[in-house]
């Protein structure tokens, strides 16, 4: 069944562009800095908004910043944060999905209603709230991304755990004699593992935007570090003044990782339903 689903991955050319573009991407962040590196800490108002030219092929920021290493920089930021809020959103939400929908009953409601009432607060709302009481860095935005980003698949997986619990195989541990938390994790989780790939794809582009947003908003990393959002903020201040190095890299990075992540995320579904319809 998996080889079905990597046959049915492989063939979907615009999932692998997205992959190889997500692959360039984290090479060109973690990578970059050895083969490129610029001073990001020391202010240089020498080389206040120098246009891309020789020793700066992006061009300079207002404080002096190589663009090009802040650009490699920022997507350290971006992707870490990204990918690390999506890892503790789909680990949390895939326990508490799983349990509740495999216990059911009372538990069931008290845990989901939970949820929809964490849901029924704007996502972006939250996040101002929680980043205005606390000092924006890298660990605590994934904290607090992940806080709020678990709640979907915490709903997905519950779903998938309601149809999983009355299959004859989960029937046939509580008939031996197996716990209820044996058949949780040896049987519930590991069949919802498609589900929740898929599912943690879209989270690592949601939780790129949710930075990005904040960033833009002023809301993001604390200086001199950054991130994708944040530069992008920075540079709509030169949006009158023809900066044009100071917007589009950062914009078309967000938009070229956004949609690479979508579109492995796209791919994967669609193994995944394949894998599923022939199970």
């Amino acid at each position: 069944m998996f080889q079905l689903g990597f046959e049915v991955f492989i063939q979907n050319r615009l999932a692998i562009v997205g992959l190889v573009v997500l692959v360039l991407a984290v090479l060109f962040c973690f990578l970059g800095p050895v083969l490129y590196p610029t001073d990001q800490v020391t202010v240089n108002l020498l080389n206040v908004n120098l246009p891309p030219g020789p020793g700066h092929p992006l061009g300079t920021d207002e404080t002096g910043y190589d663009q090009l290493g802040r650009l490699m920089t920022g997507g350290q930021v971006s992707l870490m944060i990204g990918f690390a809020a999506a890892i503790i959103a789909t680990i949390v939400g895939t326990i508490w999905g799983a349990i509740a929908g495999f216990f059911g009953g009372w538990l069931d409601s008290v845990m989901m209603r939970t949820v929809d009432a964490i849901l029924s607060i704007p996502i972006l709302f939250l996040l101002l709230f929680l980043v205005t009481i606390v000092k924006p860095s890298v660990p605590v935005m994934i904290f607090v991304l992940g806080l709020t980003a678990w709640l979907v698949p915490a709903r997905l997986v519950r779903g998938e755990s309601l149809t999983l619990r009355v299959r004859e195989y989960v029937q046939a541990v509580r008939v031996m004699g197996g716990t209820s938390w044996h058949a949780v994790l040896r049987h519930i989780m590991p069949n919802v593992i498609g589900t929740v790939i898929v599912n943690a794809t879209f989270q690592v582009a949601d939780a790129i935007l949710l930075i990005a947003y904040l960033g833009y908003l002023g809301l993001g990393i604390s200086p001199p570090a950054t991130d994708w959002g944040g530069m992008l903020s920075n540079g709509t201040a030169f949006v009158f003044t023809n900066y044009w190095w100071l917007i589009y890299p950062p914009g078309f990075a967000i938009i070229i990782v956004v949609v690479a992540v979508n579109l492995v995320g796209d791919g994967l579904r669609d193994s995944v339903e394949v894998r599923l319809q022939r199970r």
